[in-house]
C-alpha cells in the first residue's frame, strides 16, 4: 500500500521535559513508554503499546482490569480517571501501601485524552 508509513508501535516524538528510559512521556494525547534517555526538546522514541512496569500512586490499590490513568502532573499511573489521560489496564494486582509504587499497565495504544476536572 502506497500510504503506509509504519506500524506505529513506536513513535519518534519532541520530549516535553527531560525523560529517563522507561518513563511514561505525554506529549499532547500520545503516550507512550520511553525507549531511550533524552533532554527536555530532544526527539525521544516511545513505545505505545505493550506490557509495562510503571510508577504508581502509592496507597492506591490496584486490580487486574482496573483502568490506568496518567497523572502528567506528578508523572505517574493512577486509577484516577479526573484531570488525566487514560492509557490503559492493570495486569496485575498491586496492594494499597504506600511504598507500593509500581504498577503493571498494558498500553492500550489508543491516544486518551485527559477527562474533564
Amino acid at each position: 500500500m502506497k500510504s503506509f508509513v509504519q506500524h506505529g508501535d513506536t513513535l519518534t516524538v519532541v520530549a516535553p521535559t527531560a525523560v529517563g528510559s522507561g518513563e511514561g512521556v505525554l506529549v499532547g494525547s500520545i503516550f507512550g513508554v520511553a525507549v531511550t534517555a533524552a533532554a527536555g526538546g530532544a526527539n525521544v522514541p516511545i513505545k505505545t503499546t505493550g506490557v509495562f512496569n510503571l510508577a504508581k500512586t502509592g496507597s492506591q490499590e490496584w486490580n487486574a482490569g482496573d483502568l490506568v490513568y496518567w497523572d502528567n502532573a506528578n508523572k505517574r499511573c493512577t486509577t484516577v480517571a479526573t484531570g488525566n489521560a487514560l492509557i490503559g489496564v492493570a495486569v496485575a494486582p498491586v496492594p494499597d501501601g504506600a511504598g507500593d509504587t509500581i504498577g503493571r499497565v498494558r498500553l492500550n495504544g489508543a491516544f486518551g485524552f485527559p477527562v474533564a476536572a
